[in-house]
């Protein structure tokens, strides 16, 4: 829950930063490497060692991260942050759909109600700020996309979380993807070095460094299921920058819709009665 706080607040140092959407995805990954690397080292051993065919995975989920940041950067600017965070976050859904195909298994009914329930609070949460009008179709349109690439990534990671410590894969797939964002913000002529590295720096350590780490560590750990309804727990985050930080009432609804993810994600942990 707290990884998935850290990346809801990212969209507002995407703003602030004075490059292209793309070039700040960049920063964010190269500004987080040294660092990453070091946790890296000083961290928990991997239990197997690289193979061809994991270092192609790795490669893989790089690509498809940097994708889902270039999709998503992109959307945030032409948007709305409410249509953006909604929007990117359709890998909640989509994650879990992966986990009851990989296990062969229809989602048991309290499943089921605590998808819908999230997917209730998580819609009352952004229903006042959300709007769908064709000036910003463009940018809703990348953020879905970025929510597919995002679920496509997850899947990877979970493969390779099978073999490297969480902190040893979250670096050799940020390397992976700083130069598809490079390359991609040269071809679409972005502004690339920033004269104010501030919003780029914070955004990097919140969202990189430790919210894509609690991230990975939490996929070896619980089931999609969980992980998705998680992400979901992102509205309520930016429900709360806004109003500590921009002075947003919160109404009867805000509330109510938080309380319903938080109800989903108690619901999703408890065990299946025995028949």
């Amino acid at each position: 829950m707290l990884g998935s706080a850290l990346l809801a607040i990212g969209p507002v140092f995407v703003r602030m930063a004075d490059v292209g959407p793309i070039s700040s995805a960049f920063w964010r990954m190269v500004l987080a490497l040294p660092l990453l690397a070091l946790m890296a080292g000083l961290g928990p051993k991997s239990t197997g060692r690289m193979t061809p065919a994991l270092a192609l995975i790795i490669a893989f989920s790089g690509l498809l991260f940097a994708a889902d940041l270039a999709a998503w950067h992109l959307g945030i600017m032409y948007t709305k942050m409410a249509n953006a965070t909604l929007f990117g976050n359709s890998a909640s859904f989509i994650f879990p759909i992966y986990g009851f195909v990989v296990a062969r298994a229809w989602p048991a009914r309290r499943q089921v109600l605590a998808l819908l329930m999230a997917a209730a609070g998580a819609g009352l949460l952004m229903g006042r700020s959300i709007e769908l009008s064709p000036e910003n179709l463009y940018g809703d349109l990348l953020s879905l996309l970025a929510g597919v690439f995002y679920a496509a990534y997850f899947i990877a990671i979970t493969r390779a979380r099978e073999t490297l410590a969480p902190l040893r894969l979250l670096a050799w797939s940020t390397f992976a993807s700083a130069i598809p964002l490079l390359l991609l913000a040269y071809a679409m002529g972005e502004v690339i070095m920033p004269t104010n590295w501030t919003p780029l720096i914070v955004m990097s350590l919140c969202s990189q460094v430790i919210g894509q780490s609690l991230i990975i560590y939490a996929v070896g750990r619980m089931s999609p299921l969980v992980i998705g309804l998680t992400l979901l727990t992102q509205p309520i985050t930016a429900a709360v920058v806004g109003w500590l930080v921009f002075n947003e009432t919160l109404a009867p609804p805000d509330l109510f819709g938080a309380a319903l993810v938080g109800l989903a994600l108690v619901l999703v942990r408890q065990p299946e009665p025995k028949s």
